[in-house]
This record gives structure tokens, sequence and C-alpha cells, in this order.
């Protein structure tokens, strides 16, 4: 099965229920304002870059919405390159759709994701427009419960798909399951890191 949108269309209808995704509370990496709850990466923070894929996770090392490490994520990690050359490299397609929701008014030049069928390590990137995703199978998801799992190549997908199972789908697709997954997959960060700080107190307290 394949599915389709419009990424105008999925980005308008569903970008105001992702905002929750962003106020999560986070270990490392982006630190909230000095006055409120919003990450320092409302906006994109880097000085405007015209390449940003030369040395991309030497320049972007962390993603700026949960602080995760992009190389040690490097299979699942995207970069959204606005068309005012200010770049947002993630961790994962959830942050991505963070990092759009926030920029509303921001258009993308480009939006690259990391080619999971490459045996290069870190992955390539790809531009999501020529990217196929696989969504909702068994392989495991970054930041998220639903797995979303992009491919330079068509038939690699179909391949991983007869393995793993999931709908093929192209970035639209992806990235309107990332929306309507986020409430739950908010939730179940927050569980996770809410964990993890019981369990840092109760070492330092040991």
């Amino acid at each position: 099965m394949s599915i389709k949108l419009n990424r105008r269309q999925a980005l308008k209808a569903l970008a105001a229920g992702s905002l929750a995704g962003a106020a999560f509370t986070h270990i490392g990496g982006a630190v909230a304002g000095e006055h409120d709850g919003t990450p320092m990466q409302f906006v994109p923070k880097t000085a405007p870059d015209p390449t940003p894929l030369e040395n991309e996770l030497a320049k972007y090392p962390k993603c700026p919405y949960c602080g995760m490490d992009r190389t040690q994520w490097h299979h699942s990690r995207h970069l959204v390159h606005y068309a005012d050359d200010l770049v947002d490299g993630t961790c994962s397609l959830h942050c991505a759709a963070i990092s759009l929701a926030i920029n509303l008014d921001r258009g993308p030049k480009a939006i690259y994701a990391a080619d999971f069928g490459a045996a290069a390590e870190p992955k390539p990137l790809v531009n999501v427009d020529e990217a196929t995703y696989l969504v909702g199978s068994k392989l495991k998801g970054t930041m998220t419960k639903i797995s979303k799992v992009a491919f330079a190549s068509a038939d690699a997908a179909k391949a991983a798909q007869a393995e793993n199972g999931g709908e093929i789908g192209d970035f639209n697709a992806a990235l309107k399951a990332a929306y309507l997954s986020m409430a739950e997959d908010t939730m179940m960060i927050r569980k996770k890191r809410a964990e993890m700080r019981k369990k840092m107190m109760e070492k330092m307290k040991g």
C-alpha cells in the first residue's frame, strides 16, 4: 500500500497539534528560555549556512529539541534547510516535525533524511523529495513508537517492508504520521526521561 499527501496541506492542517512536542523537558542539549519554557531553538539560532551538508555532523552535532547526539542517531537524523539559509539538524523526523511547526513562516528550501538502506556509517543524507519512507514497520523508531524510516531507493524500502511490514509512503505521509503520533510520543518521552532523572537522583543519593 502506498500513501501520499500534499506537503502544504499536511503542514497547515497538522502543525498546530505538534506544538505540544516542543514543550517537553529534556536532559542535555538545548536549554529552556530564561523566562519561559520554550527551547532555545524556538527558531534556528545558528548562523545562516548556504551549504549545510558540508561537515554536517560537525556543524550540527546535537538535536536542538531533545539534545540527542546526531552521530549516534545518524540512521534516523533529519536536516531542515530553510529558505533564509537557517538550518535545523535534528535526530529524527519527530524533532524535524517540531521544527517545521514552530517555523511556520520560514519556508524550507530543502529537507534531508538519512538513507536507512545505506551501508555506510554515518548514513548519507537524501533529499526527502526523492526518498521513500516506510511507516509503521517493526524497525525501531527514534523518539516515537511508530517507526518512520527513509530510503533513497524505493526497491530497498519495499524489501524492508517485505521483512518488517509497514506502509510505503512519501515524506508528506511520514510527516503526517509524525504529527498524528506526537501526543503519544511526547508522553512516552516524558515518562522515559522522568525515569532517567529518578535513577540519576537515586544514584547520587546512594
